[in-house]
């Protein structure tokens, strides 16, 4: 049940180093913390003792603190940090836990590897959450802000921007999903508008087979509304729907143009589907995603 998380940037080591191992460049990429602050050494050979916020909505905060120690320029070329970290906080379900970071030069660029495990309150409650909610969701922050940092460094995208980015690919998936969810079951399914019978009797479809084309169409709606939202992380469920439009408002642009002049009408409709599709497109490239990390350590492969 510990939490490993594997990507592959393509930088310089000093680089990652900075922005791995420097608190204020560290909290901006990293979506498990809000703030990072290195405390003061008594001497220059201690570990480093740092102190972490991470907020939890509602106004609400956990905090905790730890230390670190980094290794730079090891024989094989490689670096390591290893960590110690607890909280005292009530509301923090981590108790304490321990992990490391490796910085593994490849001849493709850097594996960046972070493997850590925590101890946590609560008891028998708090472990039952922290399985089933609490630690898929921190693995997944982790993998997720390491593909965040990979932007930064590779493309120049500052980590706000991929935040925002992010934001508006969820906005847009969501607002297209509703869409098709709607017009699928709504008009089409439950109402059995009689708009849409006459829409597809104009079309040409004879009167025996109305009540079958209209639950074919449903289907596609709804077929198109679930890859928007399984394939979230695929680039053709936005092109179909962006494909989709001009097709559909010239099929009714043809056959029903009376409905051009309706208050609610499918120029209206479709135009909106197009944007947001165009939207969610244009952002796409800059939107991170934990499906690019390695959730499992590599299998070792035997002689």
């Amino acid at each position: 049940m510990s939490i490993y998380v594997e990507i592959l940037v393509r930088a310089p080591m000093e680089s990652l180093w900075d922005r791995t191992q420097t608190p204020s460049l560290h909290e901006r990429w990293d979506l498990r913390f809000s703030r990072i602050e290195y405390l003061p050494k008594s001497h220059p050979g201690e570990p480093q003792r740092f102190r972490y916020a991470t907020r939890i909505g509602f106004g609400l905060g956990v905090s905790g603190e730890g230390e670190t120690v980094g290794n730079r320029g090891l024989l094989d070329g490689s670096c390591t940090s290893a960590l110690t970290f607890g909280s005292y906080d009530g509301l923090s379900i981590i108790r304490e836990g321990s992990g490391y970071w490796k910085y593994i030069p490849t001849g493709e660029g850097i594996r960046f590897v972070t493997w850590y495990d925590y101890r946590t309150r609560f008891g028998v409650p708090g472990a039952l959450f922290d399985r089933l909610v609490f630690r898929p969701l921190l693995g997944w922050a982790t993998a997720w802000s390491f593909d965040r940092l990979r932007l930064w460094i590779e493309r120049g995208l500052d980590p706000a921007v991929a935040m925002r980015q992010a934001m508006i690919h969820l906005v847009t998936r969501l607002a297209l999903a509703a869409i098709f969810i709607y017009q699928g079951a709504v008009p089409k399914l439950v109402a059995r508008h009689v708009d849409e019978m006459s829409m597809l009797r104009n079309a040409g479809v004879p009167p025996a087979f109305t009540d079958m084309a209209l639950n074919v169409l449903a289907g596609a709606e709804l077929a198109v509304a679930a890859a928007l939202l399984l394939a979230w992380r695929r680039r053709w469920p936005a092109l179909l729907c962006l494909a989709a439009m001009p097709i559909g408002t010239a099929v009714v642009a043809l056959g029903s143009p009376r409905f051009f002049a309706a208050a609610f009408n499918p120029f209206s409709l479709n135009l909106a589907v197009a944007a947001l599709a165009a939207i969610d497109l244009l952002v796409f490239a800059g939107v991170p995603t934990a499906a690019r990390c390695l959730r499992r350590p590599p299998a070792v492969v035997k002689a």
